[in-house]
């Protein structure tokens, strides 16, 4: 029985760190995205107050949820596991290798859109500056979610990481 709280602890902390990871790329990217288009309408003379940015940016946070939160979280899930399997063998790499994963799950996600449907749902994809700063948005989701996974391992001093390793059936480190 205490095996099995400790397996659900570890996957909550796992969890909670992979959707804050999520939560604050997509939050970034989407408000990146925002600040590009507001630009483009400064440059076309309409100016817009501080407020009516804020407004617009947190419309554009709670409108693009339906739509690009689901592919964020899908493309740093893949991104993170694949990740993972490496670090199990490159430890020492595990920041880098977060932060290169995070940048390509979000580079990808416009990419593939683009190449299957011909489409950029994000105005700011449209640019190689602006993909590339989509892609830094994906890279702080990965440092977010590589210094939380080290902050929070999702086992206390008593539980072994080996405990966690009988039950899953995989070989510890």
């Amino acid at each position: 029985m205490n095996n099995r709280l400790v397996i659900i602890r570890f996957l909550g902390v796992r969890l909670a760190v992979y959707l804050s990871a999520v939560l604050i790329t997509y939050i970034l990217a989407s408000v990146t995205a925002t600040q590009s288009v507001i630009s483009s309408l400064a440059k076309m003379g309409v100016h817009l107050g501080f407020s009516e940015r804020m407004a617009m940016t947190a419309q554009d946070i709670s409108g693009m949820a339906g739509m690009f939160l689901p592919m964020v979280a899908f493309g740093l899930l893949i991104a993170f596991l694949a990740t993972a399997l490496i670090c199990r063998y490159l430890d020492q790499w595990r920041f880098p290798l977060y932060i290169i994963a995070g940048a390509t799950a979000l580079v990808c996600i416009h990419l593939a859109l683009n190449l299957a449907f011909g489409i950029t749902p994000v105005a700011i994809a449209r640019t190689i500056p602006g993909l590339l700063v989509q892609g830094l948005a994906g890279a702080v989701g990965g440092l977010v979610y590589a210094w939380l996974s080290l902050k929070f391992p999702g086992f206390s001093k008593g539980d072994s990481p080996e405990l966690l390793a009988e039950d899953f059936q995989i070989k510890p480190r």
